[in-house]
């Protein structure tokens, strides 16, 4: 069951669904350069100033506190897979850090006057049950009344001082492997118009509720330099993020990223989201593609990724190590699919294909 009878599909109240809310990258860069320097506590490992997927702050000579937050209108129907699915994202960037996620509060505004409070329970039973299965409580939150429906967490971990992976520290020479298919955004743009077909929502939804739990084995290899989770601003603006952070230049092999089955049918059909295009305005100047590269590639290069996979910079010789942990948790599609180049003063992104 997805609503009652008297109540609208959930992704007809949002302008927008799942990391596809974001707001662009161009657009943002904007906004945060009309904020005023803080001080800043030598405390504090991580803040802004690399893009990193989320705060940490180190308590102690053995830990540090990591903290995130993320939160979206809905991006399918179906309450309690709306919920899992904004559960799953929000953790994301605990294990992004390398870190081990402790504790959650939600983040709820609700119409209150279009949807039952059966419905809102039944997502937040869907977050409840992806934080019981990462083994944290929902230890709180803040409710507010809106006019569109949305949901996520604050999330909360630990990491060793030592064992944070940031974006600057990806290194020249090191693989680049990504940890789950992309075409989440063409597949929810694909079920918004209901052309989405059963096995394909079943893909959508095992993608998108899968935990990035290989986050902390991953951060114990000596061989990884850098992770994060690749979300709404696409493969294409989180390796972006990466490079930037590094002072580096990356390349894709485009030939060797996994895609979800179908999604780049479903692009050349014209399944996009309006995102992918922000993404591509933001920082298309940034990208150099090889002559004759697709605009359903394209697509996908920019596609936003809810609840997307983890991007691994590692060692070449730690590449079978890094693809025995995503194996062991189950992410059969991992694939290395770049590298890091060297240092650039104009950091990169260029795209190889076969």
């Amino acid at each position: 069951m997805t609503t009652t009878a008297t109540e609208p599909r959930l992704t007809s109240l949002s302008h927008g669904g799942g990391c596809g809310c974001k707001i662009a990258p161009g657009v943002l860069s904007q906004i945060l350069q009309g904020t005023a320097a803080a001080a800043v506590p030598k405390e504090l490992l991580v803040g802004i100033e690399t893009a990193d997927d989320a705060a940490v702050y180190q308590l102690n000579d053995e830990q540090a506190l990591i903290a995130t937050t993320d939160f979206f209108m809905p991006i399918v129907d179906d309450p309690v897979d709306f919920g899992r699915i904004a559960a799953t994202n929000a953790i994301s960037d605990v294990y992004a850090m390398g870190g081990r996620p402790i504790l959650a509060l939600a983040l709820v505004g609700m119409p209150i006057n279009v949807l039952s409070t059966a419905t809102i329970g039944r997502i937040l039973e869907g977050g409840a049950s992806v934080c019981q299965q990462a083994g944290i409580p929902v230890a709180g939150g803040h409710t507010i009344d809106s006019v569109e429906a949305i949901y996520g967490l604050v999330a909360l971990g630990l990491v060793h001082p030592g064992r944070i992976k940031r974006n600057k520290d990806a290194q020249p020479g090191d693989v680049l492997v990504l940890g789950k298919p992309l075409g989440v955004g063409v597949m929810s743009a694909a079920l918004k118009k209901g052309l989405l077909d059963a096995e394909g929502y079943a893909r959508m939804i095992a993608s998108t509720t899968q935990l990035n739990t290989p986050g902390p084995d991953l951060a114990a290899l000596p061989g990884v330099h850098a992770l994060t989770d690749v979300t709404g601003f696409g493969l294409a603006g989180h390796a972006l993020e990466m490079a930037r952070g590094a002072g580096c230049e990356i390349e894709i092999d485009w030939a060797q990223v996994p895609l979800h089955g179908g999604v780049r049918d479903l692009a050349a059909q014209g399944h996009v989201t309006g995102a992918s295009g922000r993404n591509w305005a933001g920082y298309g100047s940034q990208v150099a593609l090889p002559a004759g590269f697709a605009a359903e590639d394209q697509a996908l290069l920019t596609d936003p990724q809810t609840s997307g996979g983890l991007l691994v910079a590692c060692e070449p010789g730690t590449v079978e190590a890094v693809m025995a942990v995503f194996q062991r948790h189950g992410f059969a599609s991992a694939a290395a699919v770049g590298r890091v180049r060297g240092a650039s003063s104009t950091p990169g992104l260029v795209l190889r294909s076969a």
